[in-house]
């Protein structure tokens, strides 16, 4: 692989003098030789009942526990040890999308008192104890973080369902983590509409039954005090209002339950290469005391910074660094509820200048829109940030510039960073006082993780050799996820099996951690990034599972096969495209292609709605019968589709590649020139099959 190594930008001397981190000798308290031990540091950012006797125990591997013997509160973390010195403070702002509409700031004080009330609800309204699972479909709003903590409050595990995504997706993993209540809300707005939620609240319910899980009972919010944003009717006995069920519960005080460190605290679904989502269950004192700290160091938050990390708490970012690092850390921390770009591209900005927001952590998709949509709109508004992150995809050296020239006026620090669902904070980034920027980089490893690439034969590819391979972390961490809930087996399969290097082995040494990405290593130190080596398409930093896609396709009863492939986007990154084969004699077009659609929104959610449907004869196969999605793929993206000789029909390739590429340079869809890295990942792709 080759590509344009950039030039180093070095941090400002202002920022320099702030850091948190700006001691180079940090990099020596979390060296190789001081591990495990060396995460002391995050853990003792937090409040203990009961301290801990093992740091890491590596006697299950590679089930790794962390801080055994120590029990702590995540809630109590998050809210009440605050009380003392800042209870007037601003926890939360929380920004509607009408602009008609007042800002709410949320002192922790009063964020103390909803919690409270609401695990006070949970508890004796719905009787569920530690260890019960809560399912949430809950959008943008202040009451997704006052619900997560009242769970953490409870030891409540709760899982929330990404809110774009639809009932039937919220259905499945209510039944996957045999949730008995749902936490939904009545409607919220989103490009100025106020979009009807609790009827995926029904889908999600009748989803849950069909898989054999009863939901009890459907408590819902309401967005607008006192009016009902639905047409769809509560259902007697099921469903709940739960302010009028808080009337009830109005000044009750709940004590945080001490729990394990080892305890789970929120299950968070990512997909993954077959159709059954993945569960990734995360522990409560590890990936507490790991987001703490990546939030001190890396996002460099102090207790009087304005934070907002304008992702969605439906995904991993957003419960790390939206509600429970910030939070841990005392800060006030920023919740929007709309898009980006709603009246005009000048909205985050203009938010920004409104509430003195001095750190901002966006995905390089409303990057890239932002860019497009309002190059110049940074430069109208006088706000001042000294630090902006990216994540949830590469980003782009062009984009990054602008991002760091004009976004940042040149004067904020830019963290790129590399990390997972599954890991639960970052892996790969630079410590932004002590090292320099480098545009399409995500960085070195972060303190005390410790990353490789391996070919396929776990051989190291060395640094600064131009070969790409798998990225992998040969060590735990704090943060990451303790297993797939439910499939133990499914974790060790997808995670460790392949560089395991002794199954018998306690010694974590042997058991490096599959990242499922492909990168590259420079004589620097520093990593590239080059996307997924598996069977998920990185949309808009959403990761969509193909077999999640294709099972979707093929419930529509004229659908015999379905491929779901990815296609290079301007703004997106990556979008999906599907090809579907119909039953023998069928015929149809538009009617079909709509179906298709309709059935991977209604399953999965509008996120996920293909850029295009082609309907071909037969899909390019093995002579085994397994569909050769690098074949379609490349065909999509106008690349090679390379050796074909192989397959059952090789005929067929040139009648899709005539029909697709044709009708796409009719529509003005043609591609640009792919760069050696996206070549690599279109013939990569298909290849976990």
């Amino acid at each position: 692989m080759h590509w344009k190594e950039e030039g180093y930008i070095a941090p400002p001397a202002r920022f320099i003098g702030q850091a948190n981190a700006a001691d180079p000798d940090i990099f020596q308290r979390f060296a190789e030789e001081r591990f495990p031990e060396c995460f002391k540091e995050y853990a003792d950012l937090l409040d203990w009942d009961a301290y801990w006797h093992t740091t890491l125990d590596t006697s299950d591997p590679p089930f790794w526990k962390w801080f055994v013997g120590g029990r702590l509160n995540a809630c109590h973390n998050c809210v009440d040890r605050h009380l003392a010195t800042q209870r007037n403070k601003a926890a939360l702002i929380w920004v509607p999308e009408p602009e008609s509409e007042a800002t709410l700031a949320i002192t922790y004080q009063e964020l103390h008192k909803r919690v409270n009330e609401f695990a006070a609800l949970l508890r004796d309204f719905c009787e569920l104890k530690a260890g019960d699972r809560v399912t949430f479909h809950l959008p943008m709003v202040p009451e997704l973080p006052v619900s997560m903590l009242a769970c953490a409050r409870l030891g409540v595990i709760h899982s929330e369902v990404f809110g774009g995504f639809s009932g039937t997706a919220c259905g499945d993993r209510i039944a996957d983590s045999g949730s008995r209540v749902l936490v939904t809300m009545d409607g919220y707005f989103r490009n100025g509409e106020l979009a009807d939620h609790k009827v995926k609240a029904d889908e999600a319910v009748d989803a849950a039954a069909k898989l054999g899980a009863d939901v009890d009972k459907v408590l819902v919010w309401r967005r607008r005090p006192g009016a009902y944003a639905s047409q769809s009717p509560m259902v007697d006995g099921r469903d709940f209002f739960v302010d009028d069920l808080l009337q009830t519960y109005r000044g009750k005080q709940v004590e945080p339950v001490s729990m394990p460190a080892d305890a789970p605290l929120f299950l968070m679904y990512t997909s993954g290469t077959t159709a059954r989502p993945k569960g990734c269950q995360h522990s409560t004192g590890g990936y507490l005391a790991y987001v703490t700290g990546t939030s001190k160091y890396y996002q460099d938050i102090h207790p009087d910074d304005t934070y907002w990390c304008m992702a969605d708490i439906g995904w991993i970012t957003g419960h790390s660094y939206i509600v429970y690092g910030p939070l841990a850390l005392g800060t006030t921390s920023v919740i929007y509820e709309g898009v980006p770009t709603y009246p005009d591209p000048g909205r985050p900005w203009r938010i920004a200048e409104r509430l003195g927001v001095n750190i901002f952590h966006t995905a390089p998709t409303a990057i890239r829109l932002l860019r497009k949509l309002g190059p110049d709109e940074p430069r109208k508004y006088g706000y001042r940030f000294k630090h902006m992150t990216t994540v949830g995809e590469p980003i782009e050296p062009d984009v990054w510039r602008w991002y760091h020239d004009v976004v940042g006026k040149g004067e904020a620090v830019v963290v790129d960073t590399w990390w997972q669902t599954e890991t639960g904070g970052f892996l790969g980034s630079t410590l932004p006082a002590l090292q320099p920027m480098k545009p399409g980089s995500c960085g070195p490893g972060v303190l005390g993780v410790y990353p490789v690439i391996y070919d396929e034969d776990r051989n190291v590819v060395e640094a600064g050799s131009g070969n790409a391979g798998n990225i992998c972390i040969r060590n735990p961490w704090p943060g990451i996820f303790q297993t797939i809930w439910g499939q133990p087996e499914r974790f060790v399969d997808l995670y460790y099996r392949k560089y395991c290097a002794d199954p018998d082995s306690k010694d974590w040494h042997d058991w490096p951690y599959l990242a499922g990405d492909g990168a590259m290593l420079a004589d620097d130190g520093y990593f590239r990034i080059l996307g997924r080596v598996d069977d998920v398409i990185n949309v808009a930093g959403h990761r969509l599972g193909t077999k999640e896609l294709e099972s979707a396709a093929i419930t529509v009863e004229e659908v015999a096969e379905a491929a779901a492939v990815p296609v290079l986007d301007e703004l997106r990154g990556r979008a999906v495209e599907m090809y579907i084969s119909l039953k023998p004699g069928i015929t149809g077009g538009d009617d079909i292609r709509g179906k298709v659609i309709a059935a991977i929104e209604t399953q999965i959610g509008k996120i996920a709605r293909p850029q295009n449907v082609w309907i071909v004869s037969d899909m390019p196969k093995t002579r085994s019968g397994k569909i050769m999605r690098r074949v379609i793929a490349s065909i999509s993206n106008f690349a090679d589709v390379g050796d074909t000789t192989t397959l059952s029909n090789p005929e067929i390739v040139d009648d899709i590649r005539h029909q697709v590429q044709s009708e796409k340079l009719a529509r003005g869809e043609a591609p640009r020139p792919l760069t050696p890295e996206e070549e690599a990942e279109i013939k990569a792709f298909g290849r976990t099959e």
